[in-house]
């Protein structure tokens, strides 16, 4: 998001210049700014900011000075009479106000405008955000935990939550757009810094909220195409048991199940496979492959006991062969 200013509003910022901070540089009130719209979103905070320092220190100043200049000294003290109004003072207080809310209006109209319409050759990458862990997904089918994208190319994101509002927040690039289930949420930016950068939930989403944490990796377009290559493959060139561990870090098995022997809201993967599981609705199953199979397809089918049947399906988002390596994976894990 660029703001091209004209000429009366570049005034005003060549007049505050000495005191707004560039967005390519750390401030106390903003991380570096990494992305095109930086800029145009760290001038209009800077802007408002120092209108309403300036505007502080003048009535609290002049409300000080009148407190003290026409305080009342003797007790038989009477007030004189005074004008009833100004219309010069007036028609100023009025006049002043309304053309700073028209500038900042302006301002972040045509900000928002470059923010909502990316450009027609953007690359476009999927979000989903669910209980608690995102998803990223790339033109190919790639899925992953982190948002790769490549340095100086125009990124559009169409994001949509699995369960409740979340709210993806990427400071360094000064985005954040709410993620609400059943309809598509749209934003976009062209990173300008290599580099790694935050990307948070911004929305209270539940328990693990403060966990719902991931990565933007910033690279160069060849960097970015090799390493979409690299891992989009990684079926064929790690072992099944290799591939299932690491979908269970990227696919948000690893948000809800550990591996340490401890339970968390689901059961903990550490000695599951083959144990007899005790079910909510009575009687007992063995945790073989079917069973395995069966509960990441359809998990509500057999809950077990003492858990809460809130494990989403994963119905068409993992393939027979990603279900296999995360049996594997699990196989690894008995006691």
């Amino acid at each position: 998001m660029s703001l091209l200013l004209s000429s009366p509003l570049a005034t005003v910022f060549g007049f505050l210049r000495p005191f707004l901070a560039q967005a390519t540089e750390d401030s106390f009130w903003m991380p570096v700014g990494a992305a095109s719209g930086a800029q145009g979103v760290d001038r209009l905070f800077y802007l408002i900011f120092w209108i309403s320092v300036v505007f502080f220190v003048l009535i609290v100043g002049l409300m000080s000075f009148f407190a003290v200049r026409y305080r009342r000294r003797r007790a038989d003290e009477r007030a004189p009479d005074s004008a009833s109004h100004n219309t010069a003072l007036e028609i100023t207080w009025t006049i002043v106000p309304v053309i700073i809310v028209v500038v900042i209006f302006v301002l972040g109209f045509r900000g928002f405008l470059d923010m909502v319409n990316p450009p027609s050759d953007a690359y476009e990458v999927l979000v989903t955000g669910q209980k608690w862990k995102w998803f990223f997904t790339y033109p190919n089918g790639y899925v992953d935990e982190d948002l790769h994208v490549p340095l100086d190319r125009p990124v559009r994101l169409v994001m949509t939550s699995e369960d409740v509002i979340h709210s993806l927040y990427v400071p360094a690039f000064r985005l954040k757009k709410d993620v609400v289930p059943g309809r598509y949420a749209k934003a976009w930016f062209r990173a300008t810094a290599a580099g790694e950068y935050e990307l948070f939930c911004a929305e209270y989403c539940g328990t693990s909220h403060s966990d719902m944490i991931a990565r933007v990796i910033v690279e160069p377009q060849a960097e970015f195409d090799a390493w979409l290559e690299a891992s989009s493959n990684f079926l064929e060139t790690l072992s099944p048991a290799e591939a299932g561990e690491r979908l269970y870090s990227v696919r948000g098995c690893k948000q809800c199940h550990r591996v340490d022997g401890q339970d968390d809201i689901g059961p903990t993967f550490k000695g599951l496979f083959g144990r007899e599981r005790v079910l909510q609705e009575g009687g007992t199953v063995t945790a073989d492959e079917n069973y395995l199979r069966e509960s990441i397809l359809d998990p509500q089918a057999r809950v077990v006991a003492g858990y809460d049947p809130v494990m989403p399906t994963y119905q068409g988002r993992l393939s027979d062969r990603e279900i296999t390596a995360l049996i594997e994976f699990l196989k690894t894990l008995a006691d």
